[in-house]
């Protein structure tokens, strides 16, 4: 109480001045016409746009349910593209299984933890082994590449980035197929180096860079990212930079890619060597 009495004290100028200003306004706006659609119309606008910041706001906030959403549809669209695809005839017959003959399966999850600013970085997931998710598994976002798996607990994942040092990645120029290899030099997080690449191939500023899918972890023709600057650097190869597509400041949800055939490539592959 005491409190509140030396508060009204201090202030009290204040006070009598706000309470006075509201009657002259009251007798105002009711003693005339005139200032009393103005005052209303004032405070209409004054509503408006505390109503549109209400909106803004709150539309913003369902941006992330929005965002999952669209993800696990994104996700949905690709496993049946993959089903379709496993149904077209061709010259070779495959064994079939019951998911159609497909090869790919994609699973949606959300990032609950990233880095971009070590040389080595690494991504959380929050998926694990009870949803199907094993080691040397594709992460992609719906820009492009993001990294592999590398670790497993029951309900999450970790994955190596592809701002990792000792990330690599076969990728090759979607006009003319020649390939070579991906690396991040541990410098700036939204740009990679494309190695092997011999000089007498033609090289432009703009050039999108893709996934061979070469070996069992990524599909083929999935967004590296695009030649952003490039040199002959005096011996056989070029010296290539890359804007990578993904941007790895904002990722919130991603894809997370198991091959089916992946054992049945490894073990066959393993009796060549």
């Amino acid at each position: 109480m005491r409190s509140l009495l030396n508060i009204l004290a201090r202030y009290h100028n204040l006070i009598i001045f706000i309470v006075l200003e509201g009657i002259a306004i009251y007798l105002l706006a009711n003693g005339n016409n005139y200032h009393n659609s103005r005052i209303m119309n004032g405070l209409k606008g004054v509503t408006q746009s505390i109503e549109g910041r209400v909106n803004y706001t709150h539309n913003f906030l369902r941006l992330l349910e929005i965002n999952k959403s669209l993800s696990a549809e994104n996700t949905a669209l690709r496993n049946r593209l993959e089903r379709i695809s496993g149904r077209t005839g061709s010259a070779f017959q495959s064994v079939s299984d019951t998911l159609y003959n497909q090869k790919f399966m994609y699973l949606s999850a959300a990032v609950v933890d990233n880095s971009v600013n070590l040389q080595k970085n690494f991504l959380t997931l929050d998926k694990g082994k009870r949803d199907g998710v094993s080691t040397d598994m594709a992460v992609i976002t719906s820009d492009g590449v993001a990294g592999v798996i590398v670790a497993c607990s029951d309900n999450f994942s970790v994955a190596m980035s592809v701002l990792n040092i000792d990330f690599k990645l076969s990728a090759r120029f979607k006009t003319n197929g020649y390939f070579g290899s991906v690396s991040w030099n541990g410098r700036s997080p939204g740009y990679a180096v494309l190695s092997e690449i011999p000089q007498h191939v033609v090289v432009n500023v703009g050039d999108t860079i893709e996934t061979t899918g070469y070996s069992s972890i990524f599909p083929e023709g999935v967004v590296v990212g695009t030649v952003s600057d490039f040199e002959k650097s005096g011996g056989d190869f070029y010296k290539i930079t890359l804007a990578l597509a993904t941007d790895f400041r904002r990722l919130h949800f991603v894809e997370i890619i198991g091959n089916l055939k992946k054992e049945e490539i490894i073990k066959l592959e393993t009796l060549t060597k």
